[in-house]
């Protein structure tokens, strides 16, 4: 800082916060010496006819004496106190958890380097906090000293309900989703009964009972059907419908993609309507900011569940390939036709792929051409190989050839593929360990963390600037996945 204000040797000065120029003007053709002292140590001192100036920057309590020199005596001495050191308040607590309708013990005190104990001068915000509803309470101190310095600190003081009402409802809510578990893994496992038995019950013809499971399953596709209305009005959402198409192949309720994204919207409603019940059980209302980020966790659930279900799809798909392709090879060594081929590996082959080979039966029965029927085979798998073999029998149609080699051909390559493939999932097997390790470190910490210290992860959740901060650690986390997914896929 710099000069405030000039001020005469006989002014007392202090204490202040800024600097001060000390002007010293003698008797005319008078000599005389100054001393300069600093916390009653001296730091100048000389001998002068003219006029002394001198700037005191430093903090401290400075004393200046002039001596005439032809008097020995003091004929001129002030005092100069500058103090730029803020206060220092001390806290005896850092993070207070307390329950709810309680007040904390806080012990706080302040001192100054030059004014000594401050204690009593701190002012707080403590009358005007409520600590009888839940949250996080900043209480805030202050205190200043004599030249005008301010210091400020603050503690976080977390107000949760009663432990044992706490603990009483946490414990209700397992036991609700236990039982809920319970029973959804019951009716699965009559579901599953019902359609092994089906096909050699009898059932009486006035008999129009349905199950429990049949019930909900109709009342949910009916609910399906109203949302997707409303949704086909939107052109957004009826071209995000179709990046999910791919997946009704592998579930039995979603027909349609706009069936699979309404049932993203519910499970994502569901999702908020249980944390609005958590949060009502414990007194507390569900913030809007905190409804949106559980709405979308939930929409994105049934992602993550397609995904996994749809690449063990494909896996199945491209193990069941290769053992279709070898019973049509075997077939027309055989002599069999295409027709007759693509038949037996209907008959024979089960899951998806004969599924898949049923379809290209129908197919060609209704009269639709081989290199159709193979090109929409292609479609609706997605496999590579498909592809290499279409362009095989599309070749064959037009120009002729030997099938058979060429089947043993498309064989011996994919076999190969697949030995390729085990080998190196043998080969990188230590790395993706090593991968799915650090993947899961940052959910092992913070779950090790939320159990010894529960409230340490809530100014995450519980302040604007903790949102921001854990939305950009989870892009930033999604970031680092799609990364590691770049580098460690191999393309065969």
């Amino acid at each position: 800082m710099g000069d405030v204000g000039v001020f005469n040797i006989n002014s007392n000065i202090g204490p202040v916060s800024h600097d001060i120029l000390i002007t010293y003007i003698p008797p005319l053709n008078t000599e005389y010496t100054y001393y300069l002292y600093k916390d009653g140590k001296i730091i100048d001192t000389g001998k002068s006819l003219t006029t002394l100036e001198y700037k005191l920057t430093e903090t401290g309590k400075y004393q200046i004496k002039i001596k005439a020199s032809n008097l020995n005596e003091d004929i001129e001495s002030s005092t100069f106190i500058v103090d730029k050191e803020k206060p220092v308040i001390i806290i005896d607590k850092q993070n207070i958890e307390l329950e709810k309708g309680q007040t904390p013990d806080i012990t706080v005190t302040a001192k100054d380097s030059q004014d000594g104990d401050l204690t009593n001068t701190i002012t707080s915000n403590y009358e005007n906090i409520d600590f009888s509803k839940t949250g996080i309470k900043t209480i805030t101190y202050t205190v200043s000293d004599k030249a005008g310095n301010i210091a400020t600190e603050s503690i976080n003081v977390n107000v949760v309900n009663s432990f044992n009402s706490l603990f009483a409802v946490q414990i209700l809510l397992v036991a609700i989703l236990i039982f809920a578990l319970y029973q959804i893994n019951k009716w699965r496992k009559t579901l599953k009964i019902e359609k092994r038995i089906e096909p050699y019950t009898l059932k009486h013809l006035s008999n129009n009972n349905s199950s429990i499971v049949d019930k909900i399953i109709k009342v949910y596709k009916k609910i399906l059907l109203k949302i997707d209305k409303i949704l086909r009005k939107s052109k957004f959402a009826s071209d995000y419908a179709k990046k999910l198409d791919k997946y009704t192949k592998i579930t039995t309720i979603n027909s349609t993609g706009l069936d699979i994204l309404s049932s993203k919207i519910i499970i994502g409603f569901t999702c908020v309507i249980f944390a609005l019940f958590a949060k009502a059980l414990r007194l507390e209302m569900l913030s809007p900011e905190e409804a949106v980020i559980i709405f979308v966790l939930g929409f994105f659930i049934l992602d993550i569940f397609l995904i996994i279900k749809y690449k063990a799809y494909q896996k199945k798909l491209e193990k069941d390939f290769l053992s279709a392709i070898t019973i049509m090879n075997n077939s027309f060594k055989a002599g069999r036709s295409i027709t007759q081929a693509i038949s037996i590996v209907s008959n024979e082959v089960k899951g998806p792929i004969g599924d898949e080979f049923s379809k290209m039966n129908l197919e060609m029965l209704y009269g639709l051409e081989l290199e159709s029927v193979f090109k929409r085979f292609t479609q609706r798998t997605g496999l590579d190989d498909a592809k290499y073999l279409t362009a095989s029998l599309t070749i064959l149609n037009k120009n002729g050839g030997n099938i058979i080699k060429i089947f043993e051909s498309i064989e011996n390559s994919m076999f190969a593929k697949q030995k390729l493939k085990l080998q190196l999932n043998s080969l990188t097997s230590g790395s993706k360990i090593v991968i799915y390790t650090l993947l899961s470190m940052p959910f092992l910490f913070a779950f090790v963390i939320s159990i010894i210290s529960p409230t340490y992860f809530l100014p995450f959740i519980q302040t604007k600037l903790g949102i921001i901060l854990l939305i950009f650690m989870i892009i930033y986390y999604i970031i680092f996945i799609v990364c590691i997914r770049k580098i460690m896929k191999v393309v065969i």
